[in-house]
């Protein structure tokens, strides 16, 4: 009876390997977005620690890759990495539309589809809201538009994420 529940827990070991945080028990790594428009990216997990960076974008999508007390060693669309006080930041999922193609247009579908109607065209690096993904594709939205966009375009959601 032991060996066979054993192997049923050895055998679910590989879908369940992702990390949980030592403070928190939430998945590692994870997307939040910045609460405030003022945060500081610090070298170290505390306040003596020298702020390398200032983020000065509210709502912005980070991924939180380790947890210290209450600190979240953050990285952005960049690679930038460094330490955050967990208060400046928020559950709230967002994503950057293709920063990795500065000042091209990406079009906004009606559908979750290619050749469906294009509702928007938004530029790369602007952030947007998430209402959900699914399949390959999420539903986006922020001031004057709301539609869907392949997941492989956004930063701030990992490829084929189901958000609900």
């Amino acid at each position: 009876m032991l060996l066979s529940f054993l192997s049923a827990l050895l055998a679910l070991a590989p879908a369940q390997a992702q990390q949980v945080g030592s403070v928190t028990g939430l998945p590692l790594p994870r997307y939040v977005s910045l609460k405030s428009d003022r945060v500081n990216l610090r070298e170290g997990p505390s306040k003596d620690h020298r702020a390398a960076w200032l983020f000065q974008r509210a709502g912005l999508p980070v991924e939180i890759t380790a947890e210290f007390d209450t600190w979240r060693k953050v990285r952005d669309s960049e690679g930038s990495e460094g330490w955050v006080l967990q208060a400046l930041l928020s559950g709230r999922r967002t994503v950057i539309i293709s920063p990795w193609k500065k000042g091209e247009i990406m079009p906004l579908h009606a559908k979750p589809q290619d050749n469906s109607e294009t509702v928007a065209n938004l530029q790369a690096g602007v952030i947007a809201n998430i209402k959900r993904c699914d399949k390959g594709w999420c539903r986006i939205y922020g001031a004057g538009y709301d539609g869907y966009m392949s997941q492989k375009m956004l930063w701030g959601v990992y490829p084929d994420e189901k958000v609900e």
